[in-house]
């Protein structure tokens, strides 16, 4: 049985093989579930029909034939999500804090600021503010804030009194 197919979603059956050697190499299961949607199109079968045996929707089904006729297996294959957004490597960023390490230890303050127009230059182009606070966790930095006042701190008035009570005895 012949059933008619757009010459652009047409296989080959060096087309089918390939599919086929993919299905067998493949561990992954998102990747099954895409690879076998296409060998069903590339066997013949309509999209509604797929649609109905894998769960996609006819219409990524159709997406799915052109990315393969476009990018070959590899756009199938392979996972398009990566990790690991970084601008640059955690040693990078450590070699970048290095220096404000060092103005932290001697007890003078840091503000983000500094810390973000530093990285920008390293990276080369502008940053989200959340950006550095995401940099400063993974090293382990922590926000310290210099008090002017100790909050369990008596009253000017508590010490006068205490002051003369003193003095009493």
């Amino acid at each position: 049985m012949v059933i008619k197919m757009s010459n652009r979603y047409k296989f080959t059956e060096a087309d089918i093989k390939c599919i086929k050697k993919a299905r067998k190499e493949n561990k992954n299961k998102r990747v099954e579930a895409r690879l076998k949607a296409l060998e069903l199109r590339a066997i013949g079968e309509k999209c509604k029909d797929i649609a109905q045996k894998t769960g996609f929707h006819p219409a990524y089904i159709s997406q799915l034939t052109l990315k393969y006729k476009t990018g070959g297996i590899k756009a199938i294959c392979e996972s398009h999500y990566g990790g690991n957004r970084r601008n640059i490597s955690m040693e990078e960023e450590a070699k970048l804090l290095e220096p404000f390490y060092e103005k932290a230890a001697k007890g003078q303050i840091i503000t983000v600021n500094e810390i973000k127009a530093t990285y920008e230059k390293a990276v080369g182009h502008t940053i989200g503010g959340t950006q550095i606070y995401y940099v400063l966790r993974r090293h382990g930095w922590r926000k310290i804030m210099p008090r002017s006042k100790h909050p369990k701190k008596a009253s000017d008035e508590d010490i006068k009194s205490s002051k003369k009570l003193s003095q009493k005895l």
